[in-house]
């Protein structure tokens, strides 16, 4: 989406550019500088309008690239639980060889 910063300010530089002819083609030293005045306020609006567009921009990007973080990381904690809940075995396996190394070591001192 377009800012209207943008719109609006490549309007008021054309209508700048204009206003200058004019006062140049009619010899007006006054129209010439508000032309110029304007034609630099209309610039300066655009330019404006583009950061803006171009923040805005920014956002989205980090937005999507931290949704799809939290997606992969959604999808890999689950894969993680139903890997843990398809071999209940082998967490109860480990459970007891740490059980039957502490025993042993107790049983040492």
């Amino acid at each position: 989406m377009v800012d209207m910063d943008r719109i609006t300010g490549a309007a008021r530089d054309l209508g700048g550019t204009v206003q200058d002819a004019v006062g140049d083609a009619v010899g007006s030293d006054r129209h010439a500088v508000a032309g110029h005045l304007r034609e630099a306020r209309g610039t300066a609006e655009a330019l404006y309008g583009q950061a803006k567009d171009a923040v805005r921009h920014a956002a989205d990007e980090v937005s999507d690239h931290a949704a799809e973080a939290y997606d992969r990381g959604r999808h890999v904690a689950w894969e993680g639980h139903q890997r843990s809940v398809a071999w209940p075995h082998a967490s109860l396996v480990v459970a007891g060889l740490v059980g039957f190394g502490l025993g042993f070591l107790a049983s040492r001192l």
